[in-house]
């Protein structure tokens, strides 16, 4: 018989005895409940541990500024593959203020930019590249510097671009500068146009070891008698700008590692193309760049060094036809002699090549015309002649009048 308490009335009622399953159930319940409210102490716990480094204002900063720099050296990769997208990235992530002034500045200081992709910005002719050309050589200071000297800076800071009109508003500009920063040097910003020129052609003539006939001191001088609005310059001038580029030629701004040209100059051509060998008549592909009258190929477009050169002087080049290769064309010489080329052998050791000519397969009939037309043009043409001749006659022209 169950016994009543007297003070059953605090305790209520028994609670009913649950079925073994159904009390298993609730005992898991249970566990899991504590668990869970052991997570969230532990959750909370940790909330109040990094709120103070959330609402740390340096350490937002100090965020801000990764997420800008890892944006702002994206913008400098894209500006080294091509040059206008880079900028309009920068400048669309606010990392670079459209002004001429501040890309300028981005231009002559930033480091680890391509300096063949700063020049061909500077060549473009649009009117805010020609007030970033403007304001980039302005960064320069050739003040007390002589014409030589004020030159290894300029060409130092930029690779200047293939394409003669640019070349002409990079050296318009460049002129124009030093004589502001050296007035009473020249009496004109031509006459330093005309004698950086020829500063620039001496050097070339000087080191380029195809150019066989040197131009000595009396020559340097003769070229630029009259150029100082029909006055002669001082020879002392001339003879001490003569004798720094003969000691040291023009220091050339490598992108890579790899300075493939053997001037400063871009080159004139260069891309792949199938070369017949000499001894053994196998077709093999060549990475060829065209410069200063020479053809020079390469195993690789990476190779610092060509395995073969050809001086294009005294050749001609023509199509050719092959039933076996298509788009041919063929260097030769007209008189019928051996052609005066060299090649590299496997163990480095350069001999002299045996070629009566030289033939090559192009990968399409306009891309042999331009490889017959640049090799033409080069043989025939120096590059800059036709900038200082027109600058020689404004000057003789202004002087007479």
């Amino acid at each position: 018989m169950a016994i009543c308490r007297k003070d059953s009335f605090l305790w209520g009622k028994a609670p009913p005895k649950l079925p073994p399953a159904e009390r298993r159930q609730s005992d898991t319940i249970k566990i899991h409940k504590f668990e869970l409210l052991d997570d969230i102490q532990k959750l909370r716990l940790e909330i109040n541990h990094v709120m103070p480094e959330i609402h740390n204002p340096e350490l937002e900063e100090q965020n801000k500024n990764v997420t800008r720099n890892r944006r702002f050296l994206r913008g400098k990769k894209k500006f080294n593959m091509d040059h206008n997208k880079g900028v309009h990235y920068l400048v669309e992530n606010n990392l670079l203020k459209w002004q001429a002034e501040s890309v300028a500045e981005f231009l002559y200081k930033e480091e680890g930019l391509n300096k063949t992709a700063i020049g061909n910005f500077l060549g473009e002719r649009k009117e805010m590249h020609l007030d970033v050309l403007k304001a980039f050589v302005g960064l320069h200071e050739f003040s007390d510097l002589n014409l030589v000297q004020a030159l290894r800076q300029f060409l130092w800071s930029f690779r200047l671009p293939g394409e003669a009109q640019k070349i002409d508003r990079m050296m318009e500009a460049f002129a124009t500068r030093y004589c502001d920063c050296n007035p009473g040097v020249f009496q004109s910003t031509d006459t330093c146009y005309i004698l950086s020129f020829a500063i620039i052609m001496l050097n070339t003539s000087l080191h380029n070891p195809n150019v066989k006939d040197k131009p000595s001191l009396q020559r340097f001088v003769a070229m630029n008698r009259g150029i100082n609005n029909g006055e002669d310059l001082p020879t002392e001038l001339l003879t001490k700008l003569y004798a720094s580029i003969r000691s040291e030629p023009f220091k050339i701004p490598e992108d890579d590692g790899n300075d493939l040209t053997l001037t400063f100059f871009n080159p004139d051509r260069e891309g792949w193309l199938l070369k017949m060998g000499g001894r053994v008549k196998t077709w093999k592909r060549r990475w060829f760049i065209l410069t200063d009258s020479c053809l020079y190929y390469f195993e690789y477009t990476t190779d610092k060094d060509p395995i073969g050169i050809i001086p294009l002087e005294n050749l001609c080049v023509r199509e050719a036809q092959y039933t076996s290769k298509p788009y041919c064309l063929e260097l030769y010489n007209p008189k019928g002699q051996k052609i005066k080329a060299c090649k590299t052998e496997n163990k480095g050791r350069v001999v002299q090549g045996k070629h009566q000519s030289y033939k090559f397969s192009a990968a399409s009939a306009d891309e042999r015309d331009e490889w017959i037309n640049a090799i033409r043009a080069s043989i025939t043409k120096d590059p800059f002649y036709d900038l200082v001749s027109l600058r020689k006659r404004k000057v003789i022209s202004n002087t007479s009048s």
